[in-house]
């Protein structure tokens, strides 16, 4: 199919409602910022030093010298007394801008900066889409994130040569957790058709026989890891816990526009999913969801993509189930001085790979680690039956703004040393600004603890231990046609706005508590 086609196939899908044309120039928002809580200052200064940093070498949209002025009018701003933490935040905002591309066939996100050999079109790479659509969900500008749904779901379909699937997925799961905090009904739904076509290409493609998926590790960009094969088809938490969360998205989606029996269709399959995943995933000795070899016996090694299946809400609330987090404190389980390792660190082929090629094998992988914060603040929000509490979340993302760090300087690649924190691959340009992960949704929608959900009902559930932090604020959150702002000031003294947890919408004041802990309440009507 030419590009003409392509073009025409895309402009009649706009003419039906996606309501947006992906070969104009979409302007930034850049309506003035009111700020009361943080300073625009805060924000100028940690780009004035990430800007002096490096030579910049690659310039898409956003050139160093106008980051400033396009991150003030797009992220929310944070404050905290943890200066690392702090600077992360907006370091891991400056360098998700590096990767925004403008391309014929709308805006895009590229995954590493320079081109590599297994890239598809525009230099872009489908494997970590839901950690960019989670991050980028929070952006004032809707523009950027609706056109890189769009490229994939719809643009790629029709191109001679599709990479959407070359890697796993949680693309529907995603593009619902979106629609979560920007409330466009019009566009999700507009998609339900291309979703529900994206599914069934999957079930095509990786179906057992049984129901469940199959993966190889490579296709879940996990490639070398213990438990993984690049011929066997292996049943794994990973792929079988993204189509579960998928199902769900598309039911709920299917719900908005009252379309029942595909509603109904989706529910069912996402039930059947998540019986097989606790069925035939769930080591019951080693206490852990595990890879399932073709001959039906679990791998022997407990690995990160056991977490995953609490990123999606799949595990019942139980005792038994619970008990798998007990690794993730654990220094022969995963916890390392470092960060979070991909495998247990027991396992007799811990790091067996060699130190210098791609390898799943225990070394810290910030994709793993995006993954296993967001199954922690899952659990710690949504389940009772765990040892889980504040403080491990607390402890762990520290950990991970810590490893953000290559020569003294803030640094994002693709992998590092879980003792030490050398960066591998760290010395090759095309693994710097490495766009594969996330970071501020997790201070966002975790550590605050903004969790987006479909009601006019605000919950804010901080993950921060009460006797951490004296302070920190979140403001210019766009959130249901509202503009947010969350502080907690223990004595009043840091914004001068009164003592304690206060939530503002619209400058409007409508939740205040003594303590930091959770919060509902209604938002104000627009």
């Amino acid at each position: 199919m030419g590009l003409h086609t392509k073009k025409l196939k895309l402009n009649i899908i706009t003419t039906i409602g996606l309501g947006i044309l992906l070969t104009s120039c979409i302007f930034n928002n850049t309506e003035d910022s009111t700020t009361f809580l943080v300073p625009d200052q805060v924000l100028r200064e940690h780009v004035s030093y990430f800007n002096r940093m490096n030579k910049e070498g690659v310039i898409n949209y956003i050139s160093n010298a106008e980051s400033a002025d396009w991150l003030a009018a797009n992220v929310p701003l944070f404050e905290a007394p943890d200066s690392t933490l702090e600077q992360i935040y907006y370091f891991r905002w400056w360098t998700f801008r590096k990767h925004l591309k403008q391309t014929p066939a709308g805006f895009v996100l590229t995954e590493f900066i320079r081109p590599v050999g297994h890239d598809g079109h525009f230099n872009t790479i489908s494997s970590a889409l839901g950690h960019h659509l989670y991050e980028g969900r929070w952006l004032a500008n809707s523009s950027y994130m609706d056109q890189y749904t769009i490229f994939w779901l719809v643009w790629e379909d029709y191109a001679e040569e599709s990479y959407m699937h070359k890697y796993s997925q949680w693309t529907a799961d995603a593009i619902y957790n979106r629609y979560l905090v920007n409330q466009d009904q019009g566009f999700v739904t507009a998609l339900i058709k291309e979703l529900d076509k994206d599914y069934l290409k999957w079930q095509r493609e990786k179906q057992l026989p049984n129901g469940m998926y199959w993966q190889y590790d490579v296709r879940d960009a996990m490639e070398e890891s213990i438990s993984g094969s690049r011929t066997d088809k292996n049943a794994r938490p990973t792929i079988n816990s993204y189509m579960y969360g998928n199902a769900k998205a598309i039911a709920n989606i299917a719900g908005m526009i009252g379309v029942d029996s595909l509603k109904a269709v989706y529910n069912q399959r996402a039930d059947r999913l998540q019986r097989q995943v606790q069925e035939n995933l769930w080591d019951p000795e080693e206490e852990f969801f595990k890879v399932l070899h073709p001959n039906g016996e679990f791998d022997d090694a407990r690995e990160a993509i056991g977490f995953i299946p609490w990123y999606f809400g799949l595990p019942a609330d139980s005792t038994a189930y619970g008990e798998a987090w007990r690794q993730l404190r654990n220094p022969e389980g995963f916890d390392a001085p470092m960060g979070l390792t991909t495998a247990e660190r027991r396992h007799p082929e811990f790091r067996s790979s060699g130190v210098g090629t791609s390898e799943w094998d225990g070394a810290v992988w910030p994709f793993a680690t995006t993954q296993t914060l967001k199954g922690l603040g899952r659990l710690l929000n949504n389940y009772e039956n765990h040892p889980m509490n504040k403080e491990d979340f607390f402890r762990e993302l520290k950990t991970y703004a810590k490893a953000h760090k290559k020569n003294g300087h803030p640094y994002i690649g693709e992998y590092h040393d879980e003792i030490n924190g050398y960066w591998l691959h760290g010395d090759n340009p095309r693994s710097r600004y490495y766009n594969h992960s996330g970071f501020a949704d997790l201070v966002i929608a975790g550590l605050v603890g903004l969790r987006p959900r479909a009601d006019d009902t605000l919950q804010v559930n901080p993950l921060i231990p009460e006797e951490k932090w004296d302070w920190f604020a979140l403001e210019d959150v766009h959130y249901h046609g509202h503009r947010l702002a969350i502080a907690w000031d223990r004595d009043g003294s840091k914004f001068g706005k009164g003592a304690g947890l206060r939530i503002w919408a619209d400058e409007q004041l409508i939740h205040q508590a003594d303590s930091l802990g959770p919060v509902t309440v209604p938002l104000p009507e627009k």
